[in-house]
């Protein structure tokens, strides 16, 4: 790939720490560089920039992660692994201990959102969880 694209995230002094929790929990991950300012690592092979820009700036909800889960047992793993020290929303969001917004969802999701027969089913029944629950959205 000519010109990869990769995100930068802006953290205020704990950048390396950040991505050494981000590589525990993710599989095919690694810290590939780090500076005092900046620190490069991947996860699952994407690429990601560490920053420590300093409290300038915050992270908000407005850009988030997708970690799309075959299981219910991923999303169980990937949900208990990013709350510690974060906190739970709805419908698979969560943010983890740096305040970086994630969501959390099956795979089949799509499949069972383009179902015109079930679709709002899904969709009322994925509105009262926090964490997604595989088999309930499969029964709606």
């Amino acid at each position: 790939m000519k010109n990869p694209i990769h995100p930068c995230l802006w953290f205020n002094s704990n950048a390396f720490e950040a991505a050494e929790f981000y590589c525990s929990i993710f599989t095919n991950s690694k810290i590939t560089n780090n500076t005092p300012m900046v620190v490069n690592f991947e996860l699952n092979g994407q690429q990601f920039m560490g920053l420590n820009g300093g409290p300038h700036f915050t992270f908000n909800e407005a850009v988030s992660f997708v970690v799309e889960c075959d299981t219910q047992e991923e999303i169980d793993y990937f949900w208990n692994k990013l709350t510690v020290g974060g906190s739970e929303s709805m419908c698979g969001w969560l943010k983890d201990k740096y305040g970086v917004s994630w969501q959390i969802v099956p795979r089949i999701l799509g499949q069972l959102m383009a179902d015109a027969n079930r679709s709002q089913r899904v969709v009322q029944a994925f509105m009262k969880m926090k964490k997604f629950d595989i088999d309930t959205l499969l029964k709606a």
